[in-house]
């Protein structure tokens, strides 16, 4: 896994994208997110503080295979 804690994979063909956290020494699946409100939530979920703002810091989160905040398939 990459140096962010959070790792949003692509999106599937039928919309959405799964979302992990790595927490203490584990990665835990958080859910399949369909928005950032959906990812938001997750995260608040998963103690992150302040989850609006770490969407946009690649130090917390990396978008794998699409760009960040899309959640539908090409």
């Amino acid at each position: 896994m990459s140096s962010a804690s959070i790792v949003v994979h692509p999106p599937t063909s039928t919309g959405g994208r799964r979302a992990l956290v790595h927490l203490q020494g584990r990665d835990e699946i958080l859910g399949t997110a369909f928005s950032d409100h959906d990812l938001v939530v997750f995260l608040e979920g998963a103690g992150v503080q302040d989850p609006d703002g770490v969407l946009d810091d690649d130090h917390w989160v990396e978008w794998r295979g699409g760009r960040a905040h899309r959640w539908s398939a090409a």
